[in-house]
């Protein structure tokens, strides 16, 4: 079992950044790779970003690449998203994730972030 719990969404304006953090308990964090989706209403849960076990290896969506970086801290357990250059539609519920038995198998509660333009 493993619980995650993300902090630091907010309102920015456009332009602006953000970091958001996801803490894991559980199980072995430098085991999994860790992952972030965003949802907005009506609409389906959206890849953002995903990293790999050890950190070395990343991968984005296009609409954040190069404005958005994943990045671990496997000694604290924790797993950010920078966001920088944020855009009125980068408005959503940011959702953390672990992928331990299968790809996405553990979902935090969200986080809110909304950008004002």
């Amino acid at each position: 079992q493993v619980q995650l719990v993300e902090t630091g969404g907010g309102l920015v304006q456009a332009g602006g950044s953000l970091r958001l953090s996801c803490a894991a308990s559980g199980r072995t964090f430098s085991s999994y790779a860790m992952g972030w989706f965003r949802q907005t209403p009506g609409k389906e849960r959206e890849f953002v970003a995903t990293i790999n076990a050890s950190g070395r290896g990343t991968y984005y969506a296009d609409s954040v690449k190069g404005r958005f970086t994943i990045f671990r801290d496997n000694a604290k357990n924790t797993v950010y998203l920078q966001m920088n250059d944020l855009k009125p539609e980068d408005t959503a519920i940011y959702y953390c994730t672990a992928s331990v038995h299968r790809s996405y198998d553990y979902w935090g509660q969200g986080t809110q972030v909304t950008v004002s333009s």
